[in-house]
Parts: structure tokens; sequence; C-alpha cells
């Protein structure tokens, strides 16, 4: 068991909160806090990263279950990828129209569903890339709606804010620039409203969509695409049915909307597949890709869609002065390449079973535990607050920093669920200690109760709440 934060790092955190962002409101929380007599949460800063580990300022190791936000899907600091990065910045520094753009698209043609989307659009960020694939979808069908759904996150911009449904106040103040977006429900696996049956509250959604948003918010003809995350991640990592994801593609073909598939997280092999969508038998019009693309060494994100959609549409903006860096696409060719190589979807798939099956038994187990989701090695478990204890979220932040404390990396913010993102190459046996550590945790948990404080997310480039 890690003493959480260790000096290096609480000397470091203490220099910080005067200018970071949050410092006050992170101060008053834990003050407020310490006099209800709640322990401080684990704190420390990153000092170093290579491979399945994380190692703090006091020389502490973690198991990497976060990932780089999912970002590093062959580990950290993949010494292949940094020297792909590191030539090309040698040979080309930065210029807009250098050669490394034309073979990376090739190669993402070749991987898109079907390899029906062979235009690829670039951008700096998974934000930036959700934003241009909704202004591609506006200006292509010309028309003035997109539907997204509750729950959902597509970014931290001012646009990505009006299109997720994360929560009611990541929008507070800007409530009335959200004119063109409808939000619809979203059918989670928990809570279910008004006794409804998984099974029926997918068809009530599906319904709310083919009936309900036509007939008495928003004509057909003036929407142009639904915004679908085929794994609706950081809203707590939820897998949608194959009826629910074959019912949005029934429903664009029917109304003639335009099915967008945000896979900046889902994508490049975290779920078990190249693409969620293959799960369920989908090609959708527009592709959002990110993250895993160019192994978490360089920024590198981008759009993909149908000829018709992205060959000729000049009112569509896109791109960036940094969109397309040599640096970020010598890194994802080098990533894709190490994917073929080393079969690294496969690899996926088969760390994704076997933590499926070392989690199954646990909401059997614990009765803190409510849920269990994965699909390849996007896993998330949600957690429930027992009579006489605090509320969900309190509950699974407490697990979190339990893990953290015993060196486990894992995420959970304003949420009732931890999430777990790990390498998609991640070591078996470092996997199933991370596991081990994970029920350790959970079992501390629920014989003793949630103790962490109230404490708001930590200040930018921390590990913490």
């Amino acid at each position: 068991m890690y003493d959480l934060p260790g000096p290096r790092s609480r000397a470091l955190l203490a220099r910080g909160l005067p200018h970071l962002r949050d410092g006050k409101r992170y101060e008053a929380a834990s003050q407020r806090s310490a006099a209800e007599g709640h322990v401080a949460p684990a704190q420390v800063i990153v000092d170093r990263a290579e491979g399945d580990y994380v190692w703090d300022l006091d020389g502490n190791r973690y198991i990497d279950f976060q990932n780089g936000w999912a970002t590093n899907p062959l580990g950290n600091c993949h010494p292949e990828i940094i020297e792909a990065v590191h030539q090309a910045q040698r040979r080309y520094g930065y210029h807009w129209e250098h050669p490394l753009r034309i073979p990376l698209a090739e190669k993402l043609a070749a991987l898109m569903p079907g390899q029906a989307l062979p235009r690829f659009s670039f951008e700096v960020s998974g934000t930036e890339a959700a934003e241009a694939a909704v202004h591609l979808a506006l200006c292509h069908m010309q028309r003035r709606y997109v539907i997204s759904f509750t729950s959902a996150f597509h970014g931290e911009s001012l646009g990505t804010k009006m299109i997720s449904g994360y929560g009611s106040a990541n929008n507070l103040y800007m409530e009335g620039w959200a004119g063109g977006v409808i939000k619809a429900p979203y059918p989670y696996s928990e809570g279910v409203p008004a006794n409804m049956t998984e099974e029926q509250y997918v068809d009530y959604c599906l319904w709310y969509l083919d009936t309900h948003i036509p007939e008495y918010l928003v004509p057909p003809e003036n929407i142009a695409a639904i915004l679908i995350e085929p794994g609706l991640a950081e809203g707590g990592n939820w897998i949608p049915s194959l009826t629910f994801m074959q019912g949005i593609r029934r429903l664009c073909d029917k109304h003639g909307w335009l099915m967008i598939a945000d896979e900046v997280l889902t994508g490049l092999g975290r779920t078990g597949k190249m693409w969620s969508v293959e799960h369920y038998g989908l090609v959708p019009d527009i592709l959002v890709a990110g993250k895993n693309l160019s192994g978490g060494i360089e920024p590198c994100a981008g759009v993909a869609a149908k000829d018709d959609i992205l060959g000729d549409n000049p009112r569509a903006s896109g791109g960036s002065t940094f969109a397309g860096t040599p640096a970020g696409c010598a890194a994802a060719l080098k990533t894709l390449e190490i994917y073929e190589r080393d079969n690294i979807v496969a690899s996926a798939a088969h760390l994704g079973e076997i933590a499926a099956k070392r989690m199954a038994d646990w909401p059997a187990r614990y009765p803190i535990v409510g849920q269990v989701r994965t699909l390849g090695l996007l896993m998330g478990v949600s957690f429930n607050a027992q009579e006489g204890q605090e509320d969900d979220e309190h509950v699974a932040r407490t697990v979190r920093d339990e893990m953290l404390k015993r060196g486990v990396w894992a995420i959970c913010e304003l949420e009732r669920q931890v999430r777990m993102y790990p390498a998609l190459n991640m070591d078996e046996t470092v996997l199933r200690r991370g596991l081990d550590l994970m029920e350790e945790s959970i079992d501390q948990v629920q014989r003793h109760g949630a103790t962490v404080g109230d404490y708001p997310p930590m200040p930018s480039g921390v590990v913490g709440f």
C-alpha cells in the first residue's frame, strides 16, 4: 500500500495550487472534507512512463489501466513510434504538404468498415474531428439539425460541448447555443426508467428517434445526421445492444439521415475489432477517428467519409495548422504497421475475454458492484451505495482511490463508474495482477465503506480524482 501523496508529489502539488485551474476550488473542498472527518484522496504526479507502467515522483509504480485516457494502444512510450516521430521531425520539421499524409490516408481507407469510407480529412484531436464531422454532415445534407445522445461525450470545445450530453452542468450558461442539437435518450443497461426491461427501453429509445422527434420536434427532412458512440465511453463505458445499433442504421436509411460513428475512443482495436461498429455489422456514412491512431506519441485524428460526402463539399470547413503534421502521420503509419505485424486487434480481443471472465462474478459477490461492462478492452464497473453509505459516485471514487494506493491507475471522474483502458498488447500477467488488485480494493470498500471526501477533479497534469 502506498502512502499518497508522497513527499515529492505533495511538495509540487502545493506549488501548483496557486497557479493551476481549480486550485482554489480544490483547496476549499479539501478543507471541507477534512472538517467532516473524511480521508484525503490519493494524489500523485507522473515522473515517467514505460510499457504497462507509470511511476510517480516518489518512485511508486502503477499498473496503467487509464492508458493516457485510452490513447496509448501499444503501451507507454513505444520506442519504435518515438523513433519514427523523431525521424519525421528531423526530416520535415513542420510543413503542410509533406508526403506522409497520402500513404496514411490510403492505409486508413483500406481499414475502414467495408472499405466504404475512402476519403480522410485530418484533424489534430478527436474534439476537432467530431466538430468537423458534424459540420460536414450539415453542409452535405444542407440541413440544420443533428441528433446526439444523453451521456455522450464528443469533446470540450464550445461546439462539442453543445453536441455532447455528458451532463447538464457541462453546458451550464451555454444552453442557448445548442439550438441545432437534439438530445435523444441513450439505452443504458442500468437505471432503466418506468419499470421497463432493458429490451423495452431500447425499443422506447428507437421509437423516440423514429416517431417522437420527427412528429413533435423537428421534421425529418431538416435533420442531417445521428451522431453515436458505438460504445458510450466517457459517460461510463455503456455498451449498446445489437438491436439499438442496427436500429440506428435502419432509421438513418428510412429518414435519409447520415450515420456518424464517433470512434475516437472505441476505434482502432479498443473493443477487440478494428472498429466497434464491426460488432454490429454496420457501415456508417462518416467515422471519427483519433486517440489510438498515433500510438499516444503525437496528436493525429480525423474524419473518414463516403466519397460523395467528403469528395466535394466546399462549405464544410476542417483541419487546422497542426492537422496531419509530419510527426503525427509518421506516428500513425508506424502504429498501424505494428498493429498488422503484432496482431494487436486479436490481442485486444483475447485480453478482453480474460478480463470479462475475471470480473464476471463481481456483481454477485460484492453488493456495491452494480454492473460489469466490457467489450474487448473497453471496460467499466459501476457501483451502488449500500444502506448507510454515501452516494454511488462517492463509492466509485473510493474504489478508485484504493486501487491507486495498491498500485493500479484507473479512471473515475464525477460518475459512479470506474473505467479501465489497458494497452491493447498489455502483458497478460500484468492485466491479471491489476484486476486482482482492483478486486482487493472493492472488497476493502465493501467491508469498510467509502471514506474519501468530496474532492473536485484534480488540476491538469495531476493523477488523482
